[in-house]
């Protein structure tokens, strides 16, 4: 059974910062992609960042140069460090990890950023 289970949510006020965990059980992290996505309230889920198995990143403009992923293959776990937080950043967040077709997804985390 394959789970992924995020922690590290909470609510900040602007400018601060939090640090999202996700820990994965029955699978090896390192041959997977590994993404952080957020749902706002009415609108659709968008990437905010994902690293592959060879450690190349990438980012959503509006979160560049605040956001950091990072993994950990031996604690099969991907971190999000957030700084810099604004409001519009307020959302669910999900971490997803994709190898072929083993496409898997957590049940989120939700992060508030009070203005």
């Amino acid at each position: 059974q394959v789970q992924l289970v995020e922690s590290g949510g909470g609510l900040v006020q602007a400018g601060g910062s939090l640090r999202l965990s996700c820990a994965a059980s029955g699978i090896s992290t390192g041959f997977y992609t590994l993404g952080w996505y957020r749902r706002a309230p009415g609108k659709q889920r968008e990437l905010v960042a994902r690293i592959t198995s060879g450690n190349s990143t990438n980012y959503a403009d509006s979160v560049k140069g605040r956001f950091t992923i990072s993994r950990d293959n031996v604690k099969n776990t991907v971190y999000l460090q957030m700084n810099s937080l604004k409001p519009e950043d307020t959302a669910v967040y999900y971490c997803n990890a994709l190898f072929i077709w083993h496409d898997y997804w957590g049940q989120g985390t939700q992060v508030t950023v009070s203005s």
